[in-house]
């Protein structure tokens, strides 16, 4: 009976113990993870996600460039780097319309959204009771660390995330040093798309490619325009008279070649000196680590000179 006792006591303090140990009530745990997205709401998980949905190209490569990639089960159809993203589930995103049903079969204890996703569809998703992020896209190059920081602490890769930032960091620090020593900036015309060649696309004040030009140590057509993307006139192009034209739609197929045979595009400067380049938009219209790729093959083509 006296070792009874002492057992039933022993358990007695024991649970004392671990009630005293516990969270106080109403407090999350230590490993609770609560952030505030874009959209102002606050999204919370009781630890990092093991199987995500990525509704768009830019988080799907950051998912991967911070080792997330195998905790990936869906995709958005142009999601298309890294490679090994391309054997991953498609679920739509063409048109804008995705698979609900497909991403609700895949499981998925996070879905991570971004800008090219409206309210509507984050709705539509949590009606599904699944929990969805909204990641707003960084207002600068140098804003992407808060991006990384948001998806590693979402997906448990915290330091991952931050060392991936800091050779980010150094990186553009290196571009902006080489830049500071050029002794000109060349005057550069991005084009997006001149399904007309009257009246092109192009990159504006404000815009990813209108910061990147300038920190690669050039000066951007586009900044005249009144938004960050815009239609310019054949006439204003010619007047500013581009020294390089980079081809952002040759993802489209178009090509050096096709810009040479365009009716008064054969007086540019860039078109007569042969500097019209293809340029893979994938660097720089996605926010993410290889925008600083992009800025880096920006500054070979500015200042080729400073590479040798």
């Amino acid at each position: 009976m006296k070792s009874f006792i002492l057992r039933i006591s022993s358990l007695l303090l024991l649970g004392i113990l671990l009630v005293s140990c516990a969270a106080p009530a109403g407090e999350a745990a230590p490993s609770d993870i609560s952030l505030v997205d874009g959209l102002e709401r606050t999204v919370s998980m009781e630890q990092p996600a093991a199987r995500i949905v990525s509704l768009s190209p830019s988080t799907t490569e950051i998912l991967y460039a911070i080792g997330a990639g195998d905790q990936v089960v869906g995709r958005d159809s142009f999601s298309n780097y890294p490679e090994e993203a391309l054997a991953v589930q498609d679920v739509g995103g063409s048109m804008g319309s995705y698979s609900y049903e497909m991403i609700a079969s895949l499981q998925p204890d996070l879905v991570l959204a971004s800008e090219i996703n409206t309210p509507e569809q984050v709705k539509s998703l949590e009606d599904l009771n699944l929990t969805v992020y909204y990641l707003s896209n960084p207002k600068s190059i140098n804003e992407i660390d808060d991006l990384l920081e948001v998806v590693g602490t979402l997906t448990g890769h915290e330091k991952e995330a931050s060392e991936l930032a800091a050779s980010l960091n150094e990186r553009i620090d290196a571009v902006l040093a080489i830049a500071a020593k050029a002794a000109s900036k060349p005057l550069v015309f991005y084009e997006l798309d001149a399904t007309d060649p009257a009246k092109p696309w192009t990159p504006g004040p404000g815009s990813y490619m209108d910061e990147l030009i300038q920190a690669a140590g050039g000066r951007n057509v586009g900044s005249v325009l009144q938004s960050a993307w815009a239609e310019i006139s054949i006439e204003e192009l010619m007047v500013q008279n581009p020294d390089i034209i980079l081809l952002g739609d040759s993802n489209y197929g178009v090509t050096v070649e096709q810009v040479a045979a365009r009716t008064g595009w054969e007086n540019l400067s860039a078109v007569k000196n042969g500097s019209v380049y293809v340029f893979n938009d994938d660097l720089v219209s996605r926010p993410g680590p290889r925008m600083v790729d992009g800025l880096e093959e920006l500054a070979k083509i500015f200042h080729p000179e400073l590479y040798k």
